[in-house]
């Protein structure tokens, strides 16, 4: 009943609000209903394939605190409202306490002042509403469940700046209203902070980063190599952050004037390559497909190539569509027709042609699953669990690990929906 009305409200509120790609409380919706039906659907799932692990199921995720910068301020490192940006830390033991896995944490942009005001009051905006997090997927500590990294310090990055931690605008009156997009500023004042936490002493990092988060390790990935010691090993892993430069259903340029207006807005150009937004326009330079030619530090793309993130809100948004013939269709992918799955079909070559020159770079690695889903690092059951997503028999936390440790190289496309039977599918209707 409770999953009902969630969905009923939703759907309600879909039909009378323009989702944007804003985020926002669009975000934070969507948290909700893919927690809930996530559990509720993988639950079952296990059940009904016999699955039985009495250990994985019954470890109970650490509940991390949050940690505030208070020296923030004077470096001008504010959330959108202007509150102290923060993350969470969970030390590593053992073997572990010399390594260090940060994750960027995602939930979409702003890109007018109003977004942006409504944005600072949730948590994506204002860490007034921040609260403890759980560590599952790549940042649980149990082995059973993240096998590579369990015992390495692990730290979540929180996100409230509205434009992929790369926001500079020193200016706080934006159309009248106090705004701080300060993004670069956080970036630049965690890793400071976490630096003398024991970063700077690191054997081996990793930055990882999901949605908004994954686009950010994308855009601070070499960065990252280059505030570390020269003899760490230092990689970056970009969850679900692919965006496509792509036409929408109607033919519209959606989701680039989108970015056009985030980049103008927050002084975005200052934070990306400077051969990039020298050559063409700045706002090209914050897709991930310019990016990548001038990351230099090792990569691993994770991307399910029918994100329904990027279906719902680049390929097939509201507004380009009226009459609602794609409605049920972005909500689950088993309600497409013939049509629609051909023009998904689409979208997903789209994908692996702008992936087609780093499927041969050697020192990069690559997951590409048929999966109608968004993040996959973290989660238990998508990074590692009995019913887990696969690929070569692998599931996606195997995969990184052997890339991360060169233990075989690992470059894995998925055949198309609906081949692969170990998928997880988010339904919303």
């Amino acid at each position: 009943m409770a999953i009902h009305r969630i969905r009923l409200w939703f759907r309600r509120w879909w039909g009378r609000n323009r989702v944007t790609l804003a985020g926002g409380c669009a975000v934070v919706i969507l948290a909700v209903i893919f927690t809930v039906h996530y559990w509720e659907h993988e639950e079952g799932r296990a059940e009904g394939r016999g699955v039985q692990d009495p250990v994985f199921r019954s470890l109970e995720p650490p509940l991390v605190d949050l940690t505030l910068l208070r020296k923030a301020k004077a470096e001008g490192a504010l959330c959108l409202d202007g509150s102290l940006p923060g993350y969470h830390l969970l030390r590593g033991e053992g073997s572990g306490s010399d390594k260090w896995v940060l994750h960027l944490e995602g939930g979409g942009w702003c890109n007018n002042a109003e977004s942006c005001a409504s944005r600072g009051r949730t948590a994506l905006g204002s860490s007034m509403y921040m609260e403890a997090m759980h560590f599952v997927g790549i940042l649980s500590p149990y082995p059973s469940q993240n096998p590579d990294f369990f015992n390495w310090n692990k730290v979540k990055v929180r996100y409230c700046d509205g434009a992929s931690f790369a926001g500079d605008v020193e200016s706080e009156d934006q159309s009248g209203l106090k705004l701080f997009f300060r993004g670069q500023h956080v970036w630049e004042a965690i890793i400071d902070q976490l630096l003398s936490e024991g970063l700077a002493k690191a054997k081996q990092a990793f930055l990882t980063g999901c949605s908004a988060g994954g686009l950010a390790t994308f855009i601070h990935c070499d960065n990252f190599r280059n505030r570390l010691p020269k003899d760490a090993t230092v990689k970056c892993l970009a969850d679900a952050g692919f965006f496509l430069d792509e036409k929408d259903i109607s033919g519209k340029e959606t989701v680039r004037s989108f970015f056009n207006e985030v980049v103008h807005l927050q002084g975005v150009a200052k934070s990306l390559p400077n051969d990039c937004v020298t050559a063409i326009e700045p706002p090209q330079c914050f897709f991930p497909h310019e990016l990548i030619k001038r990351i230099n530090t090792p990569l691993f793309i994770l991307n399910p190539a029918y994100d329904f993130w990027q279906i719902q809100h680049i390929l097939a948004p509201l507004e380009s569509d009226p009459g609602g013939q794609w409605r049920r269709c972005t909500m689950n992918i088993r309600y497409c027709n013939s049509n629609q799955i051909e023009i998904l079909h689409g979208f997903r070559k789209s994908l692996l042609d702008s992936l087609n020159k780093f499927q041969r770079n050697k020192k990069g690695g690559m997951f590409i699953n048929s999966c109608f889903v968004h993040c996959q690092t973290m989660s238990n059951i998508t990074w590692h669990s009995p019913t887990s997503p696969r690929l070569s028999n692998k599931t996606i936390a195997e995969a990184v690990g052997d890339w991360y440790f060169e233990r075989g190289v690992v470059m894995e496309i998925d055949c198309p929906y609906p081949c692969n039977p170990t998928c997880f599918n988010l339904e919303f209707i």
